[in-house]
This record gives structure tokens, C-alpha cells and sequence, in this order.
């Protein structure tokens, strides 16, 4: 495993992070012991960063990674999120105390005194034009309650104002094979004022992993089956707002042109590591043997030029129309 400094946090974390949105809820059903069997995966792996959320199964994320961590003394960086527990989910619901109450949550389900990084999860694009909130994000690091702070954002737009605040650490976006505009604009910018870029919906959501065909099922309680249209949030996160047989015959060709000794996940990952304004990537993961096989990416060799080139062409000719726009 290499890693990677995790921008003005200084945290050094591992190219591959650990997504823990799976241990929650919104995949199908994973038990408390498939749950911490995965987790106990993570040091063996060199993983030291993972991701959760406050809604992740209402907490339920948190906790299994906090009795995870109560087995295991390997250190780690985990990063949390607020703001989806809105309900209505609007941005004048993100004011001090909201955020404030949020943040008193997870720090009882993480048994910690600070969290190490908290993200705005997602917010209505109006938080990010909202000098306020920041404000307070800024008066939970001297309450020492938050280390660092970052957001979530749907939308490279989003990404761009965010950076804008002095004291945002880092951002997480959707970066894959599948949506490739956050690297124009935004990794430059991000570059310049040393922010933390962590990768979301490395695979989309398994269409990149090449095991799915047209008869792939899924659990009603999973979103790739209740979520295709963005019935539940935005679709983005689904697929990374590929149309399933659109994404399909993506992969066909993706298939193609895979580099000898890797797996369709690992050439995945990998392509996204080939961009070094990348600090990690949380891929997901249900089980120990998806995480093992996941990080073997990092140690894998650099994709060729030529092989860049091939990708480029077939998200140009069929997936970039698309979604290229929308977010």
C-alpha cells in the first residue's frame, strides 16, 4: 500500500480508503459479524482511512467501526458527515446548532473526543454560498470538538465554491472511469490551495467491477435497485448517474483493453490513482476478500499512456454525453 498526504490536514493516509456507507445501510443486508469481519480486514491491508456518516443506518456505521476499534488498537483517520439527519433537508436547516447537535451524535457512536474530519454531507448548493456555516464549522475546531473540516459535494460547481473558504480541508466527489470532469477545472484548483480529494463511487456502485450483465438483480433495500431514477437522492451516487445498460456496454469495451494481471476493479482504482491530485479512494466493500483484492491496486504498475488514451476514448463515446453536464 502507498500513501498519500491528505491535504492542509497533513494526515497520511492510504491511496485506498475504506467506504464505510455498506456497514450502514442502502446495500442490501449485512450482518453485525459480516460487518466487523470486513472491517478487521483493514489493517492487514495497510488501510488506516475510512468513511462514514451520521445516517448511515442511523448510526449504525459509526458504531460498528467504534466496536472495531475497540478490538483493534491500529490506528486510523475516520471521517464522518453531517447534515442529511435534516429533515426537511434544506440549507437553512445547516445553522450552528444543527451542526452543533450533529457532531455531539457522532462523537458519542465514534467514543471520541474530536473527530478527526467532518464533512458537510451533501448539502443544497445554497449552504455553499452561505458564509455562516462555515462560521461555524470554524468554532467547532476552537471548541475542539472537529480536527478538520471538508465537504461532500454532488457537483464540480459546488466543489469549486467550497475551496473558496479558507479553512476547507478537503472535498469529496464522485471521480471514476465513468465521471471524468471533476480532473479539468477542479483538481487544479484544488491543487493550488492543497486540498484533500477523496474519491467516492470508485466503481460505480459495481458497474466498473464488470461482473453485472442486463438479468444483474438487486434487494429492494439496496439503491441500485430503488434509487436508478433518484427517487431517494441524487442519482448521481447510483451508478455514478450512468443508465445500467448504457454503463454495460461501457464496460464491454473497458474489457477489452484491460491490462494483463489486473482485475476490472483494480484497473478501476487505478486509473483513478494515475491522478495524483487524488489523497485516497474509499472503495466500499462487503466483504474481507473485496477489500483485499481493492487494494492490491495501489502496488499495481502505472497504467500506460496508451491505455489512458483508450479510456478517454470510450468515456468520450458513450458515457460523456451523458453525464458530463450534470454534475
Amino acid at each position: 500500500m502507498k500513501y498519500r498526504t491528505l491535504g492542509k490536514t497533513g494526515y497520511k493516509v492510504s491511496e485506498i480508503g475504506y467506504g464505510a456507507w455498506s456497514l450502514g445501510a442502502d446495500w442490501g443486508d449485512v450482518t453485525e459479524e459480516q460487518a466487523l469481519s470486513t472491517l478487521s480486514s483493514l489493517p492487514k491491508a495497510g488501510i488506516t482511512f475510512i468513511d462514514t456518516a451520521d445516517v448511515y443506518g442511523d448510526g449504525r456505521s459509526e458504531k460498528l467501526i467504534t466496536k472495531f476499534r475497540q478490538s483493534d488498537k491500529t490506528h486510523f483517520y475516520v471521517a464522518t458527515k453531517a447534515g442529511r439527519r435534516l429533515n426537511p433537508h434544506t440549507a437553512e436547516g445547516y445553522t450552528k446548532e444543527n451542526l452543533q447537535k450533529f457532531v455531539d451524535r457522532s462523537l458519542i457512536n465514534l467514543k471520541t473526543d474530536s473527530l478527526d474530519l467532518l464533512q458537510l454531507h451533501c448539502p443544497p448548493t445554497p449552504v455553499y454560498y452561505t458564509p455562516e456555516v462555515f462560521t461555524a464549522l470554524d468554532d467547532l475546531v476552537k471548541m475542539g470538538k472537529i480536527k478538520h473540516y471538508g465537504v461532500s459535494v454532488e457537483k464540480v460547481e459546488e466543489a469549486l465554491k467550497a475551496i473558496e473558504y479558507p479553512n476547507v480541508s478537503t472535498v469529496q466527489i464522485i471521480f471514476n472511469i465513468f465521471r471524468q470532469r471533476p480532473m479539468g477545472l477542479f483538481f487544479k484548483e484544488a491543487a493550488k490551495k492543497n486540498i484533500g480529494i477523496i474519491v467516492r463511487v470508485p466503481l460505480a456502485s459495481g458497474l466498473l467491477t464488470g461482473k453485472f450483465d442486463r438479468n444483474s438483480k438487486f434487494a429492494t433495500n439496496d439503491h441500485r435497485q430503488y434509487n436508478r431514477k433518484g427517487q431517494a437522492f441524487d442519482v448521481g451516487e447510483t451508478f455514478a448517474g450512468v443508465d445500467f445498460d448504457t454503463g454495460l456496454k461501457a464496460v464491454e469495451r473497458l474489457k477489452e483493453i484491460l491490462p494483463q494481471g489486473y482485475t476490472m476493479p483494480q484497473f478501476a482504482l487505478k486509473w483513478i490513482l494515475m491522478h495524483t491530485e487524488v489523497s485516497t479512494v474509499i472503495a466500499g466493500g462487503k466483504t474481507a476478500h473485496q477489500v483485499n483484492e481493492n487494494v492490491k491496486a495501489s502496488d499495481l504498475p502505472p497504467l500506460t499512456h496508451q491505455t489512458m488514451r483508450e479510456v478517454e476514448r470510450v468515456y468520450d463515446g458513450i458515457i460523456k454525453p451523458e453525464v458530463h453536464h450534470r454534475w
